[in-house]
């Protein structure tokens, strides 16, 4: 069988040239940085136009992710087994709050079904995500540039978005440097729910 042919892209802020650069030199990703203020939307939807042009399924990371040992083996097989659906490598505590009940029962109940995936409505983290090639037009041309970047991606693809219990990156958490729309802070315990190095399971 045949591994999924996979490329990554780094949106980072100007601010943080530096662990951008290192995280993209990481994994031998294309590095795409705000250098005017544009916002998070601005620079996700510039990932999204980039991996359009791509012939493989393109991950997008953010420049606090951190990934875990093996990620990009571990991505390989979740893409491979879930081609046709947008998966988000990280679920998050903290923000938003308004989903965090529901990620909790949701995992939950997955631990009780011994199933290795939750899904959810929403794409509600851009930390590190990636869309099936098939939906990337429609979402460009869905996209709504007033949202926050990850509900920008999520409501223009409309479907089901699919999370590994165990995230394949942690966030760093730290200072944003996004320009919120609710100019709420940020103060809240922004990690991983879970985080594992644990091989993708076969059904």
């Amino acid at each position: 069988m045949l591994e999924t042919q996979v490329k990554y892209v780094v949106v980072g802020h100007h601010s943080r040239y530096a662990s951008a650069a290192l995280l993209a030199g990481e994994l031998g990703a294309h590095l795409l940085i705000d250098e005017g203020n544009h916002g998070a939307n601005w620079n996700h939807r510039r990932a999204l136009e980039w991996a359009a042009e791509q012939p493989c399924r393109v991950v997008v990371l953010e420049d606090d992710a951190l990934p875990v040992p093996g990620f990009k083996e571990m991505v390989a097989d979740w893409l491979e087994r879930f081609h046709y659906a947008l998966v988000s490598f990280y679920l998050g505590t903290g923000r938003p709050p308004q989903y965090q009940m529901q990620i909790a029962e949701r995992l939950i109940m997955a631990d009780k079904l011994r199933n290795d995936y939750v899904t959810l409505p929403r794409l509600i983290h851009g930390v590190c995500y990636s869309v099936p090639p098939e939906r990337i037009e429609k979402v460009l041309a869905r996209w709504d540039s007033r949202k926050p970047a990850d509900y920008a991606v999520g409501d223009a693809y409309d479907d089901e978005v699919v999370y590994p219990c165990y995230s394949l990156v942690d966030h760093s958490d730290g200072e944003s440097v996004e320009r919120h729309p609710d100019l709420t802070p940020r103060t809240e315990r922004r990690r991983a729910w879970r985080l594992g190095i644990f091989p993708v399971m076969r059904i």
